[in-house]
């Protein structure tokens, strides 16, 4: 892994306080479905959990783990292996540049969403953290099958004749296929669902 740049402390920096860059991107989504967002360093996984289904719009209604090497960390479940995410931190399980983790998000439709640190940064003052940066696409919609069975509900509702279509339609509670646009993404909309998980690291 590449090294870390670390804050340097200062007069408005608390020693060790640091913010990470990182993007996340929906494993095997094509075109590439993702978000780059910055965080507290201190942040734990589990609150990184929740930043995670702000920032991609994901409804927290299934089990959940990330993974690091050979360690697994969400709710704490002995026969699964998985560590409770509140004991870790992001600067502690991906502490450089460069660093990378896995994030699933229900086992069932196995959404994995890689995780890359592109930074590790002195937070600046007066800003919020958690915040989003940029992305692209929309997230999926929840329990359509994973991103192969999403794949297939874009080529479902881009086809009007198609025999599921209008199930499909109102499945997903829409008049039209056109409610629906899964290149849609506004950064405002993401950072407006993360305000609630915000606070600022540094005083103006």
């Amino acid at each position: 892994m590449a090294n870390s740049r670390s804050a340097k402390p200062n007069s408005r920096t608390a020693p060790g306080q640091t913010a990470h860059k990182i993007k996340i991107t929906l494993r095997d989504s094509r075109p590439p479905i993702w978000r780059r967002l910055e965080v507290p360093s201190g942040t734990t996984l589990r609150e990184l959990h929740d930043v995670i289904q702000a920032a991609f719009g994901w409804e927290d209604y299934h089990m959940w783990a990330f993974e690091s090497g050979r360690d697994r960390y969400g709710v704490t479940d002995r026969d699964l292996g998985i560590r409770n995410a509140a004991s870790e931190r992001l600067g502690q399980v991906a502490p450089h540049t460069g660093d990378r983790l896995r994030y699933t998000y229900d086992f069932g439709d196995g959404w994995e969403h890689d995780i890359l640190i592109e930074d590790v940064t002195a937070p600046a003052a007066g800003t919020a953290y958690p915040r989003c940066l940029t992305g692209r696409r929309a997230c999926p919609p929840e329990d359509c099958g994973g991103i192969w069975g999403y794949a297939y509900l874009i080529e479902i509702l881009a086809d009007p004749r198609h025999e599921e279509h209008e199930d499909r339609l109102e499945w997903l509670g829409l008049d039209s296929a056109d409610q629906f646009d899964p290149a849609a993404f506004e950064a405002a909309q993401v950072n407006s669902a993360l305000s609630a998980l915000a606070t600022v690291l540094v005083k103006n």
